[in-house]
Order: C-alpha cells, then sequence, then structure tokens
C-alpha cells in the first residue's frame, strides 16, 4: 500500500558490510549459519540467542507465516513493531549494526530529559555553536531554555542543540556515558553512542531493532512524545523568534503520524524511526541504510503493519528495560528487631510485669535507688 492510502498534510567469524565500509569481520556463534547469526553483542544476557527472539538472528527478511511478506524496499535494515504489546511484526536483519545518524538524537533525548530542568537557561559554547552539519542556528547568548534545546534538536536535528545539551549536562563525557547507559538499560546491545548527535564516528553503531526499543521508551514519556510530535514552533532569537518545522515529512502526510526523527549522512545514508497511532494502536517502524527516497517505504511498512497486527505469531519481541536495582536493605529493615535511631533516643517502656525470676519494676527501682545510697555513703566515709 503506497501513499495514497495516507492522509493528506569460540567463535566463527562471517564477512559482512558494516557501516557502509568494506567488509570485515563479525563474531557469531558457531550453532548458528553464519549467513543467519546475529552479532554477539546483540544476544541475550544468558548467551543463547538474539535479544527479541531467535528469529531476529535472521539476516533476510522476517514476517509470520500465512502473511503476504512486507512490501520491498532497499534499506537494509528494519523492524516493524507494535509499540503496544512489543510485538515484532516482521524485520530485515533487525540486529545489523550501522551508523544511525541523527536517530541517535532519539537516545540523547531519551537519556537527558529526565536529567535536565526544562525551564533552566543555557548559554552555548563556542564549540557548540560551530558544530558542523545540521543547525538551529544557535548564538553563544543566554536565550535558551532546555526545552528550546530539545524541540531544536528533535525538530530540525539541531547538532549545534545537541551539543549544548551536552554541555548543559555536565560534558561531552558525561552525557555519552548517559546515552549509553541507557542503552544498555533497554538492552539495546547493538547500540554504541560516541557522539551526542549521531555525526559519523568510527565505533558509532545502532540497529533497527534497539531504535525500536528506543522509539518505545521515547514515546512512553510525555516530554518526549510531546517535543517529537510538534510540527513546528518560535525558535528564540537574538531579536524576538524565528519558526521551525521538523524535518519528519511524515508529519504532514501519514495519518495518525506520532514521530520520532529521521536522520542522513553521506556515510550512513538515510535512516529513520517513527511510530503512527489508528483505531487505538500504536505501530513502530525503523529503517536504516536506504539509499534513496524513504518517505513511501515507511508509509508502506507503516500500512502493512497496521493491517497485519493481532493477526499472527510474531516473530520476535521489544523486550523490557532492565528493572531498577533494588536499594540495599539498612541495618533496620534486615535485622527488624534491632531497635531503630528513634527507638535508640527514648526510655524504654516499662513492662506491666518481668517474667522468671526478675523483680517487677518499681521494686526493682527501689532496690537500686537503696544500693546506690549505700555505696555513695561508703565512698564518702573513705573521702572523709
Amino acid at each position: 500500500m503506497g501513499m495514497k492510502h495516507v492522509a493528506p498534510a569460540g567463535v566463527l567469524l562471517a564477512t559482512v558490510t558494516f557501516l557502509g565500509a568494506p567488509a570485515q569481520a563479525v563474531p557469531t556463534v558457531p550453532a548458528a549459519p553464519a549467513a543467519h547469526a546475529a552479532p554477539a553483542g546483540s544476544r541475550d544476557p544468558s548467551g543463547r540467542e538474539p535479544v527479541g527472539g531467535a528469529r531476529l538472528g535472521e539476516r533476510g527478511v522476517v514476517f509470520p507465516t500465512g502473511l503476504k511478506a512486507p512490501p520491498t524496499t532497499s534499506a537494509k535494515s528494519y523492524v516493524i513493531a507494535d509499540a503496544d504489546t512489543g510485538e515484532v511484526l516482521a524485520a530485515k536483519n533487525p540486529h545489523g549494526r550501522y551508523l544511525p545518524a541523527s536517530t541517535l538524537k532519539a537516545l540523547t533525548a531519551l537519556a537527558l530529559i529526565p536529567k535536565l530542568d526544562k525551564a533552566r537557561k543555557v548559554k552555548p559554547s563556542r564549540n557548540a555553536v560551530n558544530v558542523e552539519g545540521s543547525a538551529v542556528g544557535l548564538v553563544p547568548k543566554p536565550l535558551y531554555t532546555v526545552e528550546d534545546l530539545f524541540k531544536a534538536l528533535l525538530l530540525v536535528s539541531g547538532n549545534d542543540a545537541a551539543v549544548a545539551l551536552a554541555e548543559a549536562n555536565g560534558g561531552l563525557d558525561r552525557t555519552l556515558a548517559d546515552m549509553n547507559a541507557e542503552a544498555r538499560r533497554l538492552q539495546a546491545f547493538d547500540t554504541v553512542a560516541k557522539t551526542p548527535n549521531g555525526l559519523d564516528k568510527p565505533g558509532q553503531s545502532s540497529s533497527a531493532y534497539d531504535l525500536a526499543l528506543i522509539a518505545r521508551a521515547g514515546l512512553a514519556h510525555p516530554d518526549f512524545r510531546r517535543y517529537v510530535s510538534l510540527k513546528t514552533d518560535r525558535f528564540p532569537a537574538p531579536k524576538g523568534y524565528y519558526e521551525i518545522g521538523n524535518h519528519n515529512k511524515l508529519l504532514w502526510r501519514y495519518k495518525g503520524m506520532i514521530g520520532v526523527k529521521n536522520g542522513w549522512t553521506s556515510k550512513a545514508l538515510a535512516s529513520f524511526v517513527g511510530a503512527a497511532k489508528r483505531n487505538g494502536h500504536t505501530v513502530i517502524v525503523t529503517i536504516m541504510r536506504h539509499d534513496g527516497y524513504m518517505w513511501e517505504d515507511i508509509a508502506d511498512l507503516l500500512d502493512w503493519g497496521f493491517a497485519a497486527r493481532g493477526r499472527a505469531v510474531p516473530v520476535g519481541r521489544l523486550v523490557e528495560p532492565v528493572p531498577e536495582p533494588a536499594p540495599l536493605p539498612t541495618a533496620q529493615a534486615a535485622n527488624p528487631a534491632a531497635p531503630g535511631p528513634a527507638a535508640a533516643q527514648k526510655p524504654a517502656a516499662r513492662p506491666v510485669e518481668d517474667s522468671g525470676s526478675a523483680l517487677p519494676y518499681a521494686a526493682a527501682a527501689a532496690l537500686a535507688a537503696l544500693l546506690g545510697g549505700a555505696a555513695w555513703l561508703m565512698y564518702g566515709r573513705r573521702r572523709s
């Protein structure tokens, strides 16, 4: 289905093409044929199968038996998933690792939105202002709130906004650590962030599967969802404001489109992560390394996803984030019988009656006073 249906406005080594660069060796598991093995890092913590299910380790197109295959696309990798249930409806080389380009900004936003006060004012550095590639046009003045920068990041793919947000978060190293920690929390093991803006850098990677995990987690956050859904917004300037528009063309063309982020560099080619909602259901589509005009292909894949959801056994699943570790028990929690700090400051409650051969409380107190007086008398005699 095309755009005519959418609303207007011990390891073996297998040689594979990686990140658009010359072929290189990628680790695979000996038990699986090299042509169908997922990268080793994309396996679940047990190491038994690819994250999301065994079929997601295949490199070709994977779809449910009994359904028509998804529309063809020149993208080297894609995932179609039900955002509500986490079911992967179809995929092509879902754990293939490629340069993510600006789709990585979705991870930047997901990692930093909870950490930064959106009302805080930020003065970008000269380094942020002069970053290469797509930019919103920052100047080194405290004109911008954190929220302004997130809008610039996600609407117009501002590389300058990404660096300014990293600076607001304590610097590039800290931000990359936060991004990679967030990827591990999501079990996005194919993803390695080397920049906050997705500009190509050796060692940086993601996968269509990981981008789907990131999109699903982001859409659950109200601010993230609001930012990526904006078609246009006003952006501060030294004299007033100017209008910025979202680079995601499907926000105007595809019925129910939510967002999330598209990207392109000459090495990564075109990439996209996004979602749409129809009849109360949300479908996620991610693609990587598309070498042409991708918007028609994305719309067709979304159409297929809405038609396929609920009709067949899924080919895999978007895994849930790793649970937050439980807090270590305090001494009081570990030993409920032990008195807490408050109890230590209060006198013990008087027992109504002691057990065994102990004297009642009043008698014991009288005896203690008598003995104490005798002792003082004897002490006084020794001193005199």
